[in-house]
């Protein structure tokens, strides 16, 4: 069992410290697409080996979409891994988060099962046993460095097993084949790598601007607080603007006003955290709605659009705070 944040709302209105279950993995749920998630997982890393594995017939540059032939002969019964792109950014280790555009197919039929690049909306997922990932996509990511395109063709021991996956017509005894163009990785040193905002309203918390993955400063001022939700930028990033219905991944801070008694935090979990901003406050709600990836941003919290008179048991938070917070918008999932 993992603390669940303390922003993921329950019916009641309440949020609780120690609730069953699992923050949303990163695992990226595009319609009825079939990610690669959800596998019986191996009891230890699988011998790898370069081959063979079909060739990728058109789309060859990086973020293109590929096509990629049928597999001749038999495939490997290990995983086959090669890098087709050699990216210069950071290496993927396991348990990191990473945004990729991917192609899937069946190695026998060379039928295209699933992909990213028609949606135009490449996937975060954790590369994580525990967020039910297929191990072939672990092992074959794990060390890989962002900027490059990975092929790797998986047995049905590392990635559906005997059960398949009906719904994406994948039978028990299929090899996968995907093509896998690493865009960027996130972990618990990540941070925001916006622009630097003026923090000029003396009436307003001013948040620390390091971007070392260490969680930023939170100054209060000697002040009431405001009657109205705050969201301003701290750190303005130059990605896209996050929709009232979307999902983020980020690191956060948050303190109460009175006192800036810290309550909760991803730098302290050493995890960063996913969510739908359909499933937080109302004020993380509408102060994230429309702000930048890449962004930090502060985020003052009246308590009608918090937790009102009645704050998570056990959080440390009295009835009727305002809370503050530091939110780094990493990604949109």
């Amino acid at each position: 069992m993992r603390r669940r944040s303390l922003l993921i709302a329950v019916p009641a209105g309440l949020v609780t410290l120690a609730a069953c279950g699992e923050e949303d993995s990163g695992s990226s749920n595009a319609g009825d697409s079939a990610t690669p998630g959800a596998s019986d997982t191996s009891a230890s890393p699988p011998k790898i080996v370069d081959g063979p594995l079909p060739a990728i017939t058109a789309g060859t540059k990086f973020g293109e979409k590929p096509t990629v032939a049928k597999g001749s002969g038999e495939p490997s019964k290990d995983l086959a891994v090669k890098t087709v792109v050699a990216g210069g950014g950071k290496a993927v280790a396991e348990n990191d988060f990473v945004s990729a555009n991917y192609l899937g197919q069946i190695w026998e039929s060379a039928k295209v099962f699933d992909n990213s690049y028609d949606r135009k909306t490449p996937l975060i997922v954790q590369l994580s046993k525990e967020a039910g990932l297929i191990d072939g996509w672990r092992y074959a990511l794990t060390g890989k460095k962002t900027g490059s395109r990975v092929q790797f063709s998986v047995p049905p021991t590392l990635g559906y097993g005997e059960q398949g996956n009906e719904q994406a017509g994948i039978k028990g005894s299929d090899t996968l084949v995907f093509v896998v163009d690493v865009q960027d990785a996130f972990n618990a040193k990540s941070s925001a790598k916006g622009k630097e905002v003026p923090q000029d309203d003396a009436a307003l918390p001013k948040v620390g601007t390091n971007t070392d993955g260490k969680a930023p400063s939170i100054e209060m001022p000697k002040t009431d607080a405001p009657k109205k939700l705050v969201a301003e930028y701290v750190l303005e990033g130059d990605g896209a603007e996050v929709g009232a219905q979307e999902t983020v991944l980020v690191q956060y801070k948050g303190v109460v006003w009175d006192g800036g008694k810290e309550f909760d935090s991803t730098y302290g979990r050493k995890q960063l955290t996913s969510f739908s901003l359909q499933q937080v406050v109302k004020g993380w709600s509408q102060g994230l709605t429309g702000k930048k990836v890449g962004s930090r941003v502060l985020v003052v919290i009246p308590p009608e659009l918090g937790y009102g008179d009645s704050p998570p048991e056990g959080s440390g938070i009295e009835k009727d705070s305002t809370l503050v917070f530091s939110v780094d918008i990493l990604a949109k999932m």
